[in-house]
């Protein structure tokens, strides 16, 4: 089975984390087929089909044994991926680039953040999806406070990617 690992922290925040180590370790425990997409944390991989949360676990438990990163993965496979695009409701009318899915790195309650999404203050638009968020960051993600907001309010962590990078991605996994 082909998934996508979104990794989160990679990059950011002094987790430096060189594509090809990552690669080269992944590869030694049963992933194959393995493709950096940009330098972000994207992996592309074949592994024997089992849960998602499975993979993920398997994944951190890398990136902390071999590197010292806490970090966790949202991993998908090509449906959930196309699944996670198609129920981004402003996938269709925002700018691609500020157009963001957010992948938890655990399941919440939907109608929870639906409330939390119905209050919302801020300019940006956010709604809940299936293991994951979906903002459009109407004035740029520099600038937006959600994120904080989000933290504060649920346990969970997310990691982001744009439109354009879902669709690369979805793309390249075909």
């Amino acid at each position: 089975m082909r998934y996508v690992a979104f990794l989160g922290s990679i990059n950011v925040g002094g987790n430096r984390l060189k594509m090809v180590d990552l690669r080269d370790a992944i590869e030694h425990e049963g992933f194959e087929d393995i493709e950096t997409v940009v330098a972000s944390g994207n992996l592309l991989f074949t592994h024997d089909e089992r849960p998602s949360d499975g993979i993920a676990e398997k994944m951190a438990f890398i990136l902390h044994d071999r590197f010292g990163i806490r970090s966790f993965a949202a991993i998908r496979n090509r449906a959930e991926l196309a699944a996670a695009i198609a129920e981004n409701p402003f996938g269709d009318d925002g700018d691609p680039k500020k157009v963001h899915t957010l992948f938890a790195s655990e399941r919440y309650d939907p109608e929870q953040f639906a409330a939390f999404a119905a209050d919302y203050p801020g300019p940006e638009r956010v709604a809940a999806g299936t293991r994951a968020y979906h903002v459009d960051f109407v004035d740029g993600v520099g600038v937006s406070r959600l994120a904080t907001l989000v933290d504060q309010r649920f346990d969970f962590r997310a990691t982001a990617r744009n439109m354009n990078s879902m669709r690369r991605i979805l793309e390249k996994m075909d």
